[in-house]
């Protein structure tokens, strides 16, 4: 028994370490596709645009990860490639999809999200990131 909680232990810090490096992953790709420093924005001039899309973008990773550990509890290795390889390709697809609806909407939604005021853009943007996670996470499962 002590040996199970052990091992459940140890693959609960790997797979927390792999999943906070996605996020991290995933904190970058934001920063990417908005203008300026993505930590300005939200930490220094409190930008509520900008904090939805890294909210969508964070928890949508965490599902990912959920998803790809939760469909393989019993393999570890296969467990954690899982995980590696498919929040990759969902950070992948968040951008994509960013610069799909970049590409669909008018103006450049990069901006949007750094405009100080509430814009519903910033929230079509954040539903288009996290609805990216979820189609991710029913192609693991």
């Amino acid at each position: 028994m002590l040996e199970d909680l052990l091992e459940g232990a140890g693959r609960s810090i790997v797979f927390g370490g792999v999943g906070i490096g996605l996020m991290a992953v995933g904190f970058v790709l934001v920063d990417l596709l908005t203008p300026g420093k993505l930590r300005d924005l939200i930490w220094v001039e409190k930008n509520p645009n900008a904090a939805l899309l890294l909210s969508a973008n964070q928890l949508g990773i965490a599902a990912i990860v959920f998803t790809s550990i939760f469909t393989t509890w019993d393999s570890f290795g296969q467990g954690l490639a899982s995980t590696v390889l498919f929040g990759l390709i969902g950070i992948a697809i968040m951008g994509l999809a960013f610069l799909v609806l970049d590409w669909l909407t008018p103006g450049k939604l990069g901006e949007v999200i750094c405009t100080q005021e509430k814009h519903p853009g910033a929230l079509v943007s954040a539903a288009s990131h996290f609805g990216a996670a979820v189609i991710v996470c029913a192609c693991i499962a």
